[in-house]
Parts: C-alpha cells; sequence; structure tokens
C-alpha cells in the first residue's frame, strides 16, 4: 500500500477516535448522582477522601447528597474518619511534603527522594476548621508510609496504625505513648505466628512489608489489627503483646485478600470486612471463618471496596473506592442509598465512610439474623464465585491504574480510544522516519 494512502487512514483513524472521545466527553453523564429509597439508616455520611491526586478532604454528606461540610489541608490524603461529638471530628492524614522541608533521614532512598511524608492525627474543630489537637510524625515517601487508621479509646488516649513502620501504638493527650506493638517482633520467620501460618517476608526498609491499615479495640480490651499484605486480622493481647486469634491465612484468598476495615460484631462472633482484592463485602464467623453474609452487587462490580459498617438497622454501609461511591445496601442486596461521583469532584477515590451517630457498634444485627439470600441485587454465594477471570481483573486493574492519570469518566471504552490514539501516533511517527530513511537513502 502507498504510504500516502496508510497516512491517510491512520491519520483520519485518529482524527475520528478523537471526535468521538470529545463528543463522548461531553455527553457522557459525569454529575454526582443520589439515590435514595426507604430503609435508609437516618443521618449524615462522613467520608475519608484519599483522592487520586493527593486533594483529600473530610466530606460529610446529608441523606440528599449536599456536602454540608468539608475540610483539608493541601497535598494531603485523607483515610479514618471519626465523628467525635457534634463539634470534633478525629482523622488520619498524611501530606505530601516537599524535599526542602523534610529532614535527609526520610529522603535516602533515591526513587522517591523529591518528598516525604507528614503524619498526622487531628482532631477538627467543625464550625472553626481549626485543629484542636494533633500528633505527628515524619517518614519517608508517601507510598506505603501513610497513616491509615485512628481510633479514640474511652480512655481519652488515641489507637493508631502506622503503615510506613509497621506498628501500632497509643497516645495520651500530652502525645506520650501509652503503648508500642512492633509487626517485626511478632510476625517474622521464627516467631509463633510464622511458625503456624508463614506470611511475606520482610525483605527491604523501604518496602510494603505488613500494609497495616485497622486497628480496633474489642471489649475485652484487645486491640483488633488488620494485617493487609498478610491477608489477616488478628487479635493482641496489649498485656502480653501476644497475638491470640488469627482470622484468615497467608495466601489463602478464598478468605481474605488484602482486606480493609473489619467491623467486630461481639454479639454475633462475626465480621463484616471489605474484601478488596476479591471485591466482596464479607460477614465471617470469627472462629470457623464461614461466611455467614457476603454482598457483591449484581450489575456494576464492586472495585477495591474500602470499608464497610454494619448499622443498627442491619443495613450495611459500603465504600466502594474505585467507583467513587458511597452504597447502603439492605440485608436482601437491595441498595437503598448511594452517592456516585464518577467524576471525582466530591470524593475521589474515597478510603472510608462513617454514618455520623452509628458507630461501629457491637451489637449490630449479623448475617445470622438478616436471613439473605439470593436474590436479583446481589447474593450470598462462595467466594470463588466473585473472582471474575483473569481478563476481567486486568481490565478492572488497568481502569483504576489510568484513574491516576486519566479523567474518572474514562472507563474500558474510552480507554480504547486513547489507546488507539496512541498507537496511530506511533504509526505515524514510525512512517515519518521511514520517509526520512529513504530521503536520506536516495540523496
Amino acid at each position: 500500500m502507498d504510504q500516502r494512502v496508510r497516512v491517510a487512514i491512520v491519520a483520519s483513524a485518529i482524527v475520528l477516535l478523537a471526535a468521538s472521545l470529545g463528543v463522548q466527553a461531553v455527553t457522557i453523564d459525569r454529575g454526582t448522582t443520589v439515590q435514595h429509597e426507604e430503609g435508609v439508616y437516618p443521618g449524615n455520611t462522613l467520608v475519608g477522601v484519599h483522592s487520586w491526586n493527593d486533594v483529600g478532604r473530610i466530606v460529610e454528606i446529608t441523606p440528599d447528597g449536599n456536602v454540608t461540610w468539608e475540610w483539608s489541608v493541601p497535598n494531603s490524603r485523607v483515610f479514618a474518619v471519626q465523628q467525635l461529638d457534634e463539634e470534633t471530628v478525629l482523622a488520619a492524614v498524611a501530606v505530601k511534603t516537599p524535599a526542602d522541608d523534610c529532614d535527609g533521614e526520610y529522603l535516602e532512598y533515591e526513587k522517591y527522594d523529591d518528598h516525604c511524608v507528614h503524619n498526622r492525627v487531628v482532631e477538627v474543630d467543625k464550625e472553626t476548621g481549626d485543629i484542636v489537637w494533633e500528633y505527628d510524625w515524619y517518614d519517608e515517601f508517601i507510598h506505603w508510609h501513610e497513616v491509615h487508621d485512628v481510633e479514640r479509646l474511652e480512655s481519652g488516649e488515641t489507637a493508631i496504625i502506622d503503615m510506613g513502620n509497621d506498628r501500632a501504638f497509643t497516645v495520651d493527650r500530652d502525645g506520650e505513648i501509652t503503648w508500642e506493638w512492633h509487626a517485626e517482633d511478632h510476625l517474622t520467620p521464627g516467631t509463633p505466628f510464622y511458625e503456624a501460618h508463614g506470611g511475606p517476608e520482610k525483605r527491604s526498609e523501604h518496602g510494603d512489608w505488613t500494609h497495616m491499615n485497622d486497628i480496633d479495640q474489642l471489649e475485652n480490651g484487645h486491640f483488633q489489627m488488620s494485617i493487609r499484605n498478610f491477608d489477616v486480622v488478628i487479635e493482641v493481647d496489649p498485656e502480653t503483646d501476644a497475638i491470640v486469634d488469627v482470622i484468615g491465612e497467608p495466601g489463602d484468598h478464598d478468605v481474605l485478600e488484602k482486606q480493609h476495615n473489619p467491623h467486630r460484631i461481639e454479639t454475633a462472633g462475626t465480621m463484616v470486612v471489605a474484601d478488596s482484592e476479591n471485591d466482596r463485602i464479607v460477614e465471617l464467623d470469627v472462629e470457623t471463618e464461614e461466611i455467614v453474609w457476603q454482598w457483591t452487587p449484581s450489575e456494576r462490580s464492586l472495585r477495591w471496596p474500602r470499608d464497610a459498617d454494619r448499622l443498627p438497622n442491619g443495613n450495611t454501609l459500603v465504600t466502594d473506592s474505585q467507583n467513587d461511591r458511597i452504597l447502603e445496601v439492605a440485608p436482601d442486596g437491595e441498595i437503598v442509598w448511594r452517592f456516585e461521583d464518577p467524576d471525582g469532584e466530591v470524593i475521589p477515590l474515597p478510603y472510608e465512610a462513617d454514618r455520623i451517630g452509628a458507630n461501629e457498634r457491637s451489637d449490630v444485627p449479623s448475617g445470622r439474623d438478616l436471613n439473605a439470600s439470593e436474590t436479583d441485587n446481589g447474593s450470598v454465594v462462595t467466594a470463588s464465585e466473585t473472582n471474575g477471570g483473569s481478563v476481567i481483573e486486568t481490565i478492572r486493574q488497568a481502569e483504576a491504574l489510568a484513574g491516576f492519570v486519566l479523567p474518572r469518566w474514562m472507563h474500558l471504552p474510552q480507554l480504547l480510544h486513547v489507546l488507539g490514539i496512541g498507537l496511530g501516533g506511533l504509526w505515524l511517527i514510525g512512517e515519518g522516519m521511514l520517509y526520512t530513511w529513504r530521503r536520506v537513502r536516495r540523496s
């Protein structure tokens, strides 16, 4: 085929793809969607927004979908949020800090030596936006080193999970550490846990070893902690620092895979958890690990859910992170409330959502009480049935990664447009190089 014809065909295809993408950018419904049915548990919803590009924030959303309060600091990611009372909110905030403002010890890893992370546990006055209490520390680059979870304890102390240093600890109001637990002392080869369960070994000072992401105090005073990269939730006795219970097993993804934010229902002996890499919400019996209740949507799949709270009326509040939406699901799987933000303007990449006034109570209804069964809205199924094939999972991951660099309204069809335009552009560059080479050869 003549080169001019090839160039014309490829250029025309690029123009058509670009035009189609432009039309979609204008016509695709990108506004916030709110669904509100009967049976919603009352109250506003507090959301910690991780964000795709370090514009994290705390957002309070009414049942009608209006933003009634928000708070943020520049260059930040917000993770756990907890309303302490009508006036104050507790939050875990990670601030990406330029290298010029960092001590040299936090810039030793050359791959990310342009910044460090300032981890801040803050108590915010909702009326003024002022920080009325804070505990903070610096760490290396922001990836894998952000503070993910905090909880205010009945004692007045604050429990914190420190992912970057693989530790959990508590501090009092004066900022003094009152208890500290290091994963390296309890999860490495030679420890009772490792001998019984195994797990990934720590291979680098800079790597993402445990990805500890949640801490809660149980009624017996023990701490429940989510060790994401081990696929387990553990219970630790703070008097002895011993691991006294383990839910899940490293590498057994039929039970859990890189989970977030487990909610223990102690009256029933179960745990509701966002089983993130399995893209499902599951409630497990903490003794037998039997599935008590499980939900996967029948239409649009979950994508990396990172929070699931059982509400006092039996509904479950779900944070569907990579779909930029918060869902409230009835026991039969019907979505009764939904706040969806496809353009990522309000809650881009939400991390956690709490229904104000509900808290994470330990006496809410369990799946045993809900009598859930297969419905058109979702289903109680085996773990193996929730996962799509490798092709589907690859597509989901591609869409998720694209969210960090491309507009949030772009999904697989739009990504294929971008791919076609890019390949077409490379083809034209190749044609140009071929044309130049031929001219040089003839001269």
